[in-house]
């Protein structure tokens, strides 16, 4: 491994969130995903319940063109998940081919290359050490392409699958409470909608909380998202305190039966110490009401990042002990190494991954269907 990077001179790549702040400097933008709109079908207008919310409008929908397109009938889960992943599959496959175009068996140059492609994908250097020590244990049985990806297939999946036991079933707490988290632009408001539209299509009754009180249109953006997942919403005015609107979110899915409670959160406030602080807050809000509330911290995090993704995931967890991830737009990167990066670097399970604008286009993560996709 260091061979490689003395003749590459290129060191491992370690970008950092801002030591002042998880999210970029500038000024706080819209999610990078616009919200659908609702025109161009019927649907019944947002419900909103809270204890303490201003009198607000309904949002003007979304110009036409920015909508994206609904695919219920575009194929399955699968088709999706390998259509998103189709640059990395293509950077992979490939190069493992070129491999042994000379036919040449494994050895030194071989490991080095495989190396440099594993890393190109974004799959990060401990993991990729990893991976290419198990392989060199096994060195003898591989004389060929096909064998070589048999053989990373199964590595990856050792890796992949213990991270996901946790995720067994299991009675869920009603109502779940999920705090959802995550630096700005990386499509969190966008996340929690299609995540509300996944709960309503197992038959659960959803609540989301707009939370992210600080950021000018993350209401409008939720109301709209609301509306097209059939989910109740709580919001009050800008520049509320997010644990009282959070508060509230979980008193009305009390009052009123729901299942499932997805509460947003700014993704940047002045410093680092009052993001963490604040999110904290929140979660000490909602225990008052639920003593074990929040069940879930889930992050949201952008896989076009890269191994930055990596290092608010460290951040996250550190600071406030997140129990899951998200990981969005996968289909937008040759660089879906990221997923084996991730899973590789924490002891906390990928819940779901993002691979289209489409509400259908949030799935659960499978690390056999996963694989499948890429090799």
């Amino acid at each position: 491994m260091l061979k490689w990077f003395r003749k590459k001179g290129a060191p491992e790549p370690s970008p950092t969130p801002d030591t002042e702040s998880p999210a970029p400097p500038a000024a706080d933008p819209p999610e990078a995903d616009s919200p659908p709109s609702p025109a161009g079908a019927p649907s019944p207008p947002p419900k909103v319940a809270a204890s303490r919310p201003e009198n607000i409008p309904d949002p003007e929908p979304a110009p036409a063109e920015s909508t994206p397109p609904r695919r219920e009938q575009a194929g399955g889960l699968f088709t999706r998940l390998k259509r998103g992943l189709a640059k990395t599959r293509a950077l992979l496959n490939t190069d493992i081919e070129d491999l042994f175009a000379g036919r040449k068996p494994i050895g030194e140059d071989l490991r080095e290359n495989l190396e440099e492609l594993l890393i190109t994908a974004d799959v990060g250097v401990a993991t990729t050490m990893t991976l290419v020590e198990a392989i060199s244990r096994r060195a003898p049985r591989i004389a060929t392409a096909d064998e070589l990806r048999a053989l990373l297939r199964e590595e990856i999946l050792s890796l992949l699958q213990p991270k996901q036991a946790a995720e067994v079933a299991r009675d869920a707490p009603r109502p779940e409470v999920i705090l959802v988290v995550g630096v700005n632009g990386v499509g969190k408001t966008t996340t929690i909608g299609k995540l509300a539209a996944w709960y309503g299509r197992q038959g659960r009754k959803v609540v989301i909380a707009a939370g992210d009180t600080f950021r000018a249109a993350a209401g409008e953006q939720l109301a709209i998202w609301a509306d097209r997942a059939g989910a109740r919403l709580v919001r009050h005015k800008d520049g509320s305190d997010p644990a009282a609107v959070a508060f509230d979110s979980v008193e009305t899915a009390l009052a009123r039966g729901e299942d499932v409670v997805l509460i947003d959160t700014a993704g940047r406030l002045h410093t680092k110490v009052n993001l963490m602080e604040e999110l904290k807050k929140i979660g000490r809000a909602v225990s008052k009401r639920i003593p074990d509330a929040p069940h879930q911290v889930l992050l949201v995090l952008d896989a076009t990042t890269g191994q930055n993704a990596i290092s608010q995931a460290r951040l996250f967890k550190d600071a406030i002990g997140t129990t899951g991830i998200v990981l969005t737009k996968l289909d937008g990167t040759a660089k879906g190494g990221i997923v084996i990066g991730i899973c590789g670097s924490f002891e906390m399970p990928l819940h779901f991954v993002g691979v289209g604008e489409a509400i259908e286009d949030l799935q659960p993560f499978d690390p056999q269907r996963f694989v499948d996709a890429l090799l």
